[in-house]
């Protein structure tokens, strides 16, 4: 059993009469996680998963606190509602639950931003408490094992990637992950009115995925996808993100007017998702790609640590006209941190525009024999 960062903070804000909602993409381990929660609070406990046809038309048919207190109980202290995004008026009806009975803890799960969050977030207004849970992290490994053995690993993961289920099945990696984008990756968006058809959406993910570090332009991806144009391709890619697919690190400009202002690039919250989709499993030693392959997976496991930390800084990259360039920036309190990524140990310069133009900094190169820092490890 894999130790995850979020349990005793989701423990600690239990019966604060707070709506816990824990959001992350399918598969993620957030029911694992609050069954082990029910575990360690003991107390009567209802559990409700919208994703049965049966469980969501009763709720969605319950539009008052006496229908819906009769579904969930009189004696019962804590109901969870898995998938919670699955039902209509969801915002309003946790409202009625929580306000006809602040003792009850309610913890509603969802593997969709666009839904959940958008659904409660004017019912729920100083009610609600929100959690992200991410594909296992790097430290919760070493939490769980040691740094050695997770560390001999480490190439495993940047081709697989880091889902429980993948974790736990070493050498059925590559079905699990087929299974997983196949079953679960456009599950939450195809349900959406307009959205038929998933085939515009995988070959949209695939040309990022082969992108992966790189600029994007909407009109670009619209001629690679074919048959869609611009606004649909970043209307799918907001999309993708609400769903935690992808996420967008966009362009940091402030002073020089040769810095890219309106530059945006994606990356995978998981490594394994991404070569799934270009169905490429070759070890690292092998890949021309492996530097996309090493920043993708440092950008993903410093979100982790970032948001399991309650650090909260603006993440930007930087480049100018002439192709002068930092790979990530963080802006924290006014303070620029900025870093390279090198697979390879050896000394880079940072630009001297950079350096002259933001002379409030702090410069750093994440390699292969000092990144555990980077990513939360002492």
């Amino acid at each position: 059993m894999i130790n995850r960062f979020l349990l005793n903070k989701i423990v600690t804000q239990c019966f604060n009469n707070k709506v816990i909602l824990l959001l992350g993409a399918r598969q993620v381990g957030k029911t694992t996680l609050l069954k082990i929660l029910v575990e360690k609070l003991k107390v009567e406990t209802k559990w409700l998963n919208a994703d049965e046809a049966d469980v969501n038309k009763e709720l969605a048919a319950a539009n008052t606190s006496t229908a819906l207190m009769q579904i969930i109980g009189s004696e019962t202290k804590l109901v969870i509602i898995d998938e919670a995004q699955q039902i209509e008026n969801i915002g309003l009806k946790l409202k009625l639950l929580h306000d006809t009975k602040p003792d009850l803890q309610i913890i509603a799960t969802g593997s969709s931003s666009f839904d959940l969050v958008n659904r409660t977030s004017e019912p729920l207004t100083g009610r609600k408490r929100t959690f992200y849970l991410y594909p296992i992290s790097y430290s919760e490994l070493v939490d769980t094992t040691n740094k050695l053995e997770v560390r001999r690993t480490l190439n495993t993961r940047l081709i697989y990637g880091s889902y429980p289920e993948v974790i736990n099945n070493p050498g059925k990696e590559k079905n699990i992950l087929i299974e997983l984008a196949q079953s679960y990756l456009y599950k939450d968006i195809l349900r959406l009115e307009g959205i038929r058809k998933s085939g515009h959406l995988e070959k949209l993910l695939q040309a990022l995925a082969f992108q992966v570090g790189n600029e994007i332009s909407y009109h670009e991806l619209s001629r690679t996808v074919g048959n869609i144009d611009s606004s649909t391709v970043e209307k799918y890619l907001d999309l993708l993100e609400k769903t935690y697919v992808i996420y967008k690190l966009p362009a940091f400009s402030r002073n020089m007017r040769s810095e890219i202002k309106k530059g945006k690039k994606y990356f995978f919250y998981d490594n394994g998702i991404r070569n799934v989709l270009i169905s490429n499993y070759a070890p690292t030693e092998l890949r021309s790609d492996k530097g996309a392959l090493w920043e993708n997976y440092l950008l993903s496991e410093r979100m982790k640590y970032n948001h399991y930390e309650e650090n909260v800084p603006n993440t930007y990259f930087w480049r100018t006209h002439d192709q002068a360039e930092i790979d990530y920036i963080e802006d924290l309190n006014g303070v620029l941190n900025a870093f390279e990524f090198k697979w390879k140990v050896g000394k880079i310069r940072f630009p001297e525009s950079f350096l002259n133009a933001y002379p409030n900094n702090q410069t750093q190169v994440i390699n292969h024999d000092n990144f555990e820092s980077f990513v939360g490890i002492a």
